[in-house]
């Protein structure tokens, strides 16, 4: 009996040790203990003194069913259970999808991705332009002519260095013109192709943004709807309701439409966040537009001075 003790203890702290789980250790358990039990010898039959022979002979009991065996039973019944506890992992489900269902949960993924992906580019673009074109403005505020405005940017390539060029090709092109307002016309028509043209460029991503959301729930939904069919498929061929044979088939449909759920619901978030960015650069935009036409006119005005100066002469 100490020999039985000393190993099932012995078990037990091997189990603990290894942090098996807690029905790999009643199996270990009962293994342990129906080994411990098969091996201990079997007491030895005592001598029984001669009894009177009697006219009514008692029955014999039936034989026990000896430990080992119901814990061999036990432990078999335990290890056929535990393979269905991992059955239903959505790894598992998808592994044994059908293979439509697996190339919309394969597609609804990379539309993630690409989701995400859009979320990190235009987060740095939008952050990078914001910053630069604000502090640009900054520059121009002091700014008392095209020409001053220009040396205040030097070299850099931005929007409002785009509406500087373009307010100056046009009072170039315009020499020797009288009226102001054709000039002006004519510049705030090349500040509107600019800012459209910018606003064109900002928006790049955005499409796809909004057909991920829009479309990747119907794609799941699909996939799901083509899973069902086929579960409802096999059902009829194995004429069994039986919920353990149902509930996997209709589990890796239903997959599909979590998968395209879980694309779609960050796509129209993110769209709807870069729509308010998109829009605060553009308020940006238009001031650089306002700002450029705004030392333009001081220039012909100014030039118009000097020439009523040099008349007056």
């Amino acid at each position: 009996m100490f020999r039985t003790i000393l190993k099932l203890l012995t078990a037990l702290t091997i189990a603990s040790l290894v942090s098996v789980s807690p029905v790999s250790l009643s199996v270990m358990s009962l293994s342990v203990m129906s080994v411990a039990l098969a091996q201990q010898p079997a007491a030895a039959p005592q001598p029984s003194p001669p009894s009177q022979p009697s006219a009514t002979a008692v029955p014999q009991a039936m034989p026990e069913t000896p430990p080992a065996a119901a814990s061999e039973g036990a432990a078999r019944s335990l290890r056929a259970a535990m393979p269905g506890l991992h059955e239903l992992s959505p790894w598992s489900m998808f592994l044994s999808a059908d293979i439509v269902v697996k190339g919309v949960i394969i597609g609804l993924v990379f539309a993630s991705l690409v989701t995400w992906t859009v979320l990190i580019a235009k987060t740095i673009e939008l952050s990078a332009l914001k910053g630069r074109l604000r502090k640009a403005l900054r520059k121009l505020a002091e700014a008392r002519s095209l020409a001053d405005a220009q040396l205040s940017l030097g070299a850099k390539d931005s929007v409002l260095s785009s509406l500087l060029n373009a307010a100056m090709r046009e009072a170039r092109m315009s020499a020797g013109i009288s009226s102001d307002s054709g000039i002006k016309e004519r510049a705030a028509s090349s500040f509107a192709e600019i800012t459209r043209a910018e606003s064109r460029r900002i928006r790049i991503g955005m499409g796809l943004l909004a057909t991920i959301g829009a479309t990747a729930p119907f794609v799941g939904l699909f996939g799901t709807v083509w899973g069902i069919m086929n579960s409802f498929i096999g059902i009829s061929k194995s004429q069994t309701t039986n919920l353990a044979v149902v509930a996997p088939g209709i589990a890796e449909a239903l997959l599909a439409t979590a998968v395209g759920l879980a694309a779609a619901i960050p796509a129209v978030i993110i769209y709807n966040h870069f729509s308010r960015v998109t829009k605060a650069y553009l308020e940006l935009v238009s001031r650089s537009s306002g700002t450029a036409a705004r030392l333009l006119s001081r220039d012909l005005d100014r030039s118009h001075g000097a020439a009523h100066v040099r008349a007056a002469e």
